[in-house]
């Protein structure tokens, strides 16, 4: 589980982003690391509980688990270090093209959901079409009522288009949806909620709301997986 001095760590690197300090306390970043890999483990562990798909290729926590440091070569931003831990999980991994289910872990910024943050232009090709050619099964998805619970903002785009992508109507009655360049839900957590005991199984009960979407999407795009 997420411990007190993990969330010190994060809070602390966030006011001395530099090499020096970070190697002077690498021994804290292992602990806080630490931390995360069980929660992350434990979270496979919960999806796999109600997603089959998780639950046949059961992902290493380590192919799920973002690196801590940030790729500087082309940033303006030369902060050597994020300041939150992140893990997206699907059957392909944190690099895998398929939808699947993420944590992040930053003091007074943490949350978790599912679906498909800015996908490939094939990949957003083949969501679009679906969404298309299936939107009622689609609407039904995303207005659940389950959904909504567990995240009232709904489903989010990664962007959207002004105007209806090459290829659809303006007319079309899923045009709403065929403008985003991703879908994904969101829910913020408090550091107090991060740091009970039963977070990862809370977290796991608002991902089983999005795993209907997350299904539909890797329908979509199993041909550009194949």
């Amino acid at each position: 589980m997420i411990t007190q001095p993990a969330l010190d760590f994060l809070a602390a690197l966030r006011v001395n982003n530099n090499r020096k300090w970070f190697e002077a306390h690498r021994a804290l970043y292992q602990q806080a690391a630490a931390d995360f890999f069980d929660t992350v483990a434990k979270f496979i562990q919960t999806l796999a509980s109600y997603d089959p798909d998780i639950a046949k290729v059961m992902p290493d926590p380590k192919s799920c688990i973002m690196r801590i440091y940030r790729d500087v070569r082309f940033s303006k931003d030369k902060t050597p270090y994020k300041t939150g831990l992140f893990a997206y999980i699907s059957v392909g991994g944190r690099k895998g093209l398929l939808a699947g289910y993420y944590l992040h872990l930053e003091p007074g910024n943490s949350f978790g959901g599912g679906g498909l943050y800015l996908p490939e232009a094939p990949v957003l090709a083949q969501t679009r079409e679906a969404i298309d050619s299936r939107f009622d099964e689609w609407r039904s998805i995303v207005t659940a009522p389950e959904l909504l619970a567990a995240f009232p903002d709904g489903v989010l785009p990664s962007g959207a288009l002004k105007r209806a992508p090459k290829g659809y109507d303006e007319s079309s009655p899923a045009i709403h949806y065929l403008r985003y360049k991703g879908y994904y839900t969101q829910r913020f957590f408090s550091d107090g909620e991060v740091l009970s005991r039963d977070f990862t199984d809370r977290l796991g009960e608002y991902c089983r709301a999005v795993m209907p979407m997350v299904a539909f999407l890797n329908s979509a795009i199993a041909s550009e997986t194949a």
